[in-house]
């Protein structure tokens, strides 16, 4: 069961993972695409009852990009940007990262046909995605 949890004036709560792994040509990053914009970000959704904030995190990571691994339970960072609700509304949301270092990815997941799924150099992440808080905590992976 998903639930939203509100903070500060009015912002809501959400929780991402943020999936990296160790190549032979350093740190990549793994971003999606938005459903609606297409515009790259990473995993991330609404509290979970009986979830933790990091497993919540990590549930995310397999639903949108089918990706599991080990999560951090520590954030890494946080940051903000309004989302466009069903009904064109936008809610202003408070996002916290925990990294999420990648050991599978699942030959199928819930959203596989709903987004792109691609990894990227850390520098190249940072500058793909819009929100400069999340691009300011990709680039500390470098």
């Amino acid at each position: 069961m998903k639930a939203t949890r509100k903070i500060n004036g009015g912002a809501v709560s959400q929780f991402a993972a943020l999936p990296w792994r160790h190549t032979g040509a350093g740190v990549e990053v793994l971003l999606i695409s938005s459903r609606e914009t297409k515009r790259w970000v990473i995993p991330k959704g609404w509290p979970i009852s009986g979830l933790s904030p990091p497993e919540a995190a990590a549930r995310e990571a397999f639903e949108e990009a089918g990706v599991g691994g080990v999560i951090d339970h520590r954030p890494m960072g946080r940051f903000e940007y309004d989302k466009r609700l069903g009904d064109g509304t936008l809610q202003h949301c408070v996002v916290t990262v925990f990294g999420l270092e990648r050991m599978i990815q699942h030959a199928t997941w819930p959203e596989q046909g709903e987004r792109r799924v691609r990894w990227f150099s850390v520098p190249d992440a940072a500058n793909a995605v819009r929100e400069p808080g999340l691009a300011k905590i990709i680039r500390r992976l470098s």
